[in-house]
């Protein structure tokens, strides 16, 4: 089934959404408002629960939730002022508050009662992640249903988001609702790099609220890369030479303290080491004879004799039997820190010149004249997996789609191992679901957050010009890259009106598990980490978690931009410090700032 006909069939939310200020982001993939008046919430709701056996996670969760619920008596920013008379299109009319109508239920919410079917469910890949929600009128409890755990968090969240304030000083739902929920996609998240600057603790776990509260479930982790080694490993602590500072080390403790954090709330961890490229720091303090062309110089001032795509080069010498002893090391005590089944390896953009500066390899090419790169790549995996799979039998292995589809690739790579996808977009995804591989989509042409702000290159040349090109003839600088190989910014827009299923097959689409949106840190660290990744990731949050289609088959962009805008501001009140999108006008005078007069323009 396609991606566009999953949206259709699953997504029915009513007509009534609308005749409410409240809109939960992701959208819930069924939702039903009834219209006898608010529901007031008493001063004190309690959860109700049978028993909490794994670790209190629910009754944290929910202490966590109530509190947020009743520190922020959150008042939708639409709210505020009213809307536009120039509005272009008739506005339903919306549900008077609690201040202009007496029309109360019954009885105040004082219960939250909970019910899960499996309490001991883990949190590994395709955790049943369903929930409904009942908040009828005439009733004093609030009930909720579950597969799992992890499902009652998510209903938490949205319970959340649907709680505002009265304007008297109360909390209310605007109406009795009832939500039956449940994600399209079982892999939903974001990539932190934290090799290229280090990203403290306490802002990853601001990364990890944001993505709670878009029920963004995965965080993939990318620990290192040639520029820093910021973990320390107790096989061997001289890797840590290679840090920034002493103050930039991730201990085990730290890498603990992430991994709990994020569990608590319904979060798994992938780390990713990547190897055989980019891959000197660290390496290289171990053992200097493991990483070839860490010395040169990365000549991407003379493409012919490159050996890294960016500063500074390094990779894992694939012959030198040496380095499957110390990935070894590396890997298992890695793997005892990190509990997820899953663990991302790498695997892209290998430089074959590199290796011209490894005698190890260059003398495996010299015993048979007929060997080539992808025999060298094809070396790599018949020993390395064996290596990665022998922590567990339960361990699942990510790759970078480039061991597959790279001119220099692997021939014979098992179809097990979970392929992510960067680039060529809709080309990619097809070749890899066409032979039989399951895909993350992280198409850079949609989904790179760090794209369009410019290249870091210092001393480059080609920004030396003291014209502004014609639009019909770009150069590198202006009307072009920009300075930025993935240019142009990847907006909300963009992501959210990624159609990343379009002409598979029913079975190539039954491969894309899900999808993630990478954040290089080239120009990232503490100080703009939140707002490179925030409101935006949560474009993708909608697109994976129900889509991006109403009922009809239309894109529901409309709709979702009022969503993505009071979502932003719910960020910033809960302490993630997200980028504006718009001026505040637009958000307080909903429609205003549309593009087009048709609402239906965008299908």
């Amino acid at each position: 089934m396609t991606y566009a006909r999953l949206c259709t069939v699953l997504i029915a939310v009513a007509s009534s959404v609308a005749a409410v200020k409240v809109n939960p982001l992701p959208a819930p993939r069924h939702i039903s408002w009834g219209s006898s008046g608010p529901k007031p919430l008493s001063s004190s709701v309690s959860l109700r629960v049978d028993e909490d056996t794994d670790d209190s996670i629910l009754t944290n969760a929910w202490d966590r939730t109530w509190e947020s619920i009743v520190s922020l008596e959150w008042v939708p920013q639409a709210v505020e002022a009213p809307i536009s008379s120039f509005e272009p299109f008739p506005t339903p009319t919306l549900s008077p508050s609690a201040a202009t109508n007496k029309k109360r239920a019954a009885l105040p919410i004082h219960f939250v009662d909970v019910d899960v079917e499996d309490r001991d469910t883990d949190l590994q890949h395709g955790v049943d992640e369903s929930y409904t929600l009942d908040a009828r009128g005439g009733s004093d409890t609030v009930e909720i249903t579950a597969k799992s755990v992890w499902g009652a968090l998510r209903a938490f969240t949205t319970f959340q988001q649907l709680v505002i304030s009265d304007g008297n000083g109360g909390l209310i739902i605007e109406q009795p609702v009832q939500i039956k929920d449940a994600p399209l996609y079982p892999y939903r998240g974001i990539m932190m790099d934290t090799g290229r600057n280090f990203i403290s603790v306490r802002k990853i776990y601001e990364q990890l609220d944001g993505m709670a509260l878009s029920k963004l479930n995965v965080l993939h982790w990318h620990l290192d890369d040639t520029q820093s080694w910021p973990v320390h490993i107790d096989a061997y602590p001289e890797m840590t030479e290679d840090a920034y500072s002493a103050r930039e080390i991730y201990s085990h403790d730290d890498l603990r303290s992430v991994v709990a954090y994020a569990r608590a709330r319904g979060i798994r961890v992938i780390p990713e080491v990547d190897m055989p490229a980019h891959s000197a720091s660290g390496w290289q303090q171990v053992d200097p004879e493991i990483v070839a062309c860490a010395n040169s110089w990365w000549s991407n001032d003379d493409w012919p004799l490159h050996t890294a795509v960016q500063p500074n080069p390094g990779q894992l010498d694939i012959i030198n039997p040496k380095t499957y002893d110390i990935i070894r090391d590396v890997y298992t005590e890695l793997s005892g820190i990190f509990p997820d089944n899953w663990f991302h390896v790498g695997g892209d953009e290998i430089m074959p010149n590199c290796y011209n500066f490894s005698t190890y390899v260059t003398e495996w090419f010299a015993e048979d004249d007929s060997r080539t790169y992808n025999d060298l790549m094809q070396h790599w995996v018949d020993n390395a997996v064996p290596i990665f799979r022998s922590v567990s039998e339960s361990r699942r292995l990510v790759m970078w789609e480039d061991v597959v589809l790279n001119t220099e690739h692997a021939d014979d790579v098992p179809t097990d191992i979970v392929m992510q996808s960067w680039n060529n977009g809709l080309e990619n995804i097809g070749k890899l679901t066409e032979n039989g591989y399951d895909v993350i989509v992280s198409s850079s042409d949609f989904l790179y957050l760090d794209c369009g702000h410019g290249g870091y290159l210092t001393n480059d040349i080609r920004y030396n010009e003291m014209t502004n090109p014609d639009v019909d003839t770009p150069s590198f600088n202006y009307g072009g890259l920009g300075g930025s190989w993935c240019a142009p910014y990847k907006t909300w827009q963009r992501i959210y009106n990624y159609d990343f299923t379009l002409n598979l097959t029913e079975n190539q689409a039954e491969h894309i598990i899900g999808a993630t949106a990478p954040l290089w840190a080239e120009q990232v660290d503490d100080v703009n980490i939140s707002n490179s990744f925030w409101p935006r990731a949560a474009a993708l949050a909608e697109l994976v978690w129900s889509g991006n289609r109403d009922a009809n088959g239309d894109k529901r962009t409309t709709l979702f931009t009022q969503r993505i805008l009071n979502f932003r501001e719910y960020l910033v009140a809960n302490g993630v410090m997200a980028a504006p999108l718009v001026p505040k006008y637009c958000l307080q005078n909903p429609h205003a700032c549309d593009l087009y007069y048709d609402q239906t323009a965008l299908h």
